[in-house]
């Protein structure tokens, strides 16, 4: 069994957190440190660590956070100029809590994906 996360704990509610939805299968809120004017996390109710932990039981899951992801961009006043959903997955792809999250952001020009630095 998956360990608990900081995650984990905002979906019982020991920690407190801005949550926009909550449903049987993911929880969504506000991120702590934003890094666009909307920066929304999606969470799976269960412990996912990565994308790589997967299975396919979860593909209702992470269709509800897509989902999720968009009627939230629609919400907020995003969705007509555009938004990035981002799922980073270990060390080297970013990933910091090993608890699977969609990034929601939008409400800005958010510019490449990637900085090029090393000419690829």
């Amino acid at each position: 069994m998956p360990e608990e996360t900081i995650f984990s704990k905002i979906i019982c509610k020991e920690i407190p957190a801005d949550i926009v939805y909550q449903d049987e299968l993911v929880t969504a809120f506000r991120d702590i440190n934003p890094q666009a004017p909307t920066h929304v996390l999606i969470i799976p109710n269960r412990v996912i660590p990565t994308v790589d932990d997967l299975e396919e039981a979860d593909e209702p899951t992470i269709g509800r956070m897509v989902r999720v992801a968009m009627t939230i961009a629609r919400d907020e006043g995003i969705a007509d100029d555009g938004y990035r959903l981002i799922v980073n997955c270990r060390e080297h792809g970013g990933q910091e809590v090993y608890h699977l999250h969609l990034h929601l952001m939008g409400g800005r020009p958010l510019g490449p994906m990637l900085l090029r630095k090393d000419g690829l």
